[in-house]
């Protein structure tokens, strides 16, 4: 049972069936009595389990294993593998993260006859990871693992809405970790968040379309796709800004979206900024957090009437090592969450990871609203960990503006 041989047997396998030739390879070397995968659904509240491929029916809707309070949950937030062992003559239970890059894939779940060895949880590690490839691997030829992921339908304008986004919803480098998490609401308004990394760059966005169902996913997908569009040309923030403002001129009709995006320099930790009438972001320095106050410019779809030159501002942004920065919808400071205090529920999350940070904050404004959303609620959660000193140093590193004053609720209106 070597790694090489796991993918392998999964790469000879159909896509549907690659994660239970493995588990059987599995179930096999070790003389498990079973050996199965769970896959974190949408919201990461929940895992579901993926069964042999022919007791698969994707017609009905997946069996949610809800998360809190579970040993699945510690070992997602922990990232260590456990086993429980519940006295002599009982199965003992092997739970391991089955995680790419910082992205919570899902769990490998096996109970053995016996307490395993360093040797066995070893195998059973390199088994785990190997899965988290084999799911990125096949997943885009199968709905299987689509069908695990959505507890409940989704609606057309959902369907459209989780397209746009990014296939992990987590990453993580040597200089930073973000995630991203997004509630739809009860009619979906069309928000999205995105990033990217290149050899010397990352770049985030957030963007919130106007309207709801889907004329917002509609809205949402013109200014994504001329995001990504000019991003992939090589454009920088200001022309990325103009050719989505353009795009929606061109093409969406009488509506609007907001936005914001970010770009980092992996080279010397240079942060530019540009915000399209969108609520401002936060960032934790130190406990402390404070709201990041730029100058805002026209939504998307209204730039069109300003000159393009002065359009688009491209702001710095102060970040230092060991800042979260957490860029965010209105739909987290809707009416019903006025009293959730979200800097405070930012400092008090600050020990997790951004992934679990990102769904805390989405499902304390659930919370707030009893289950239920007026808008979208979507957040970004990155860490900054920094660049090595000898190579900040030796960049011509521009002298980086901090605006950021006291938080406040919302910002000016654009303009």
């Amino acid at each position: 049972m070597t790694l090489a041989g796991a993918l392998e047997a999964a790469e000879a396998a159909a896509p549907v069936e690659s994660l239970d030739v493995v588990a059987r390879m599995l179930k096999e070397h070790l003389g498990a009595a079973s050996v199965s995968f769970l896959i974190t659904d949408f919201t990461g509240s929940s895992v579901v389990r993926l069964g042999a491929a022919d007791s698969v029916e994707t017609d009905e809707p997946a069996h949610r294993i809800p998360l809190r309070g579970t040993l699945y949950d510690d070992v997602i937030r922990s990232q260590q593998p456990q086993v429980e062992h519940r006295g002599e003559n009982r199965l003992v239970r092997v739970l391991a993260p089955v995680t790419n890059r910082g992205d919570a894939i899902g769990l490998l779940e096996l109970f053995l006859p016996a307490p395993p060895g360093a040797e066995v949880m070893r195998e059973i590690g390199e088994t785990a990871h190997a899965l988290a490839y084999i799911v990125i691997a096949n997943r885009s030829h199968t709905d299987v693992y689509q069908w695990g992921r959505r507890t409940k339908p989704l609606s057309l304008a959902a369907e459209i809405q989780h397209r746009l986004l990014p296939t992990s919803l987590a990453c993580e480098a040597a200089q930073f970790a973000v995630a991203g998490a997004l509630e739809p609401a009860d009619h979906v308004g069309g928000d999205t968040f995105d990033y990217v990394i290149d050899r010397d760059t990352v770049q985030l966005s957030v963007t919130d379309a106007m309207g709801h169902d889907v004329d917002a996913a509609l809205l949402a997908t013109l200014v994504v796709g001329a995001l990504r569009r000019a991003r992939r040309a090589g454009a920088d923030l200001a022309e990325q800004a103009h050719q989505a403002d353009r795009a929606m001129h061109d093409h969406g009709r009488s509506g609007y979206v907001t936005g914001q995006l970010l770009r980092i320099s992996l080279i010397n930790g240079e942060t530019e900024f540009v915000n399209a009438g969108h609520p401002w972001p936060l960032r934790m320095r130190d406990g402390e957090v404070q709201e990041i106050v730029p100058k805002v410019d026209l939504p998307f779809g209204l730039g069109a009437q300003v000159s393009q030159a002065n359009a688009y501002r491209v702001q710095t942004l102060d970040l230092c090592p060991g800042d979260r920065l957490v860029m965010l919808t209105d739909g987290m400071l809707e009416r019903n969450a006025e009293n959730l205090d979200l800097s405070d529920l930012i400092i008090r999350t600050r020990a997790l990871h951004p992934r679990e940070a990102a769904r805390t904050l989405v499902k304390a404004i659930v919370d707030a609203g009893h289950g239920h959303l007026d808008d979208d609620a979507t957040v970004m959660c990155l860490d900054w960990r920094g660049v090595h000193n000898s190579e900040r140093d030796a960049a011509h590193g521009a002298d980086l503006t901090d605006a950021s004053q006291p938080s406040r609720t919302r910002p000016p209106a654009p303009g």
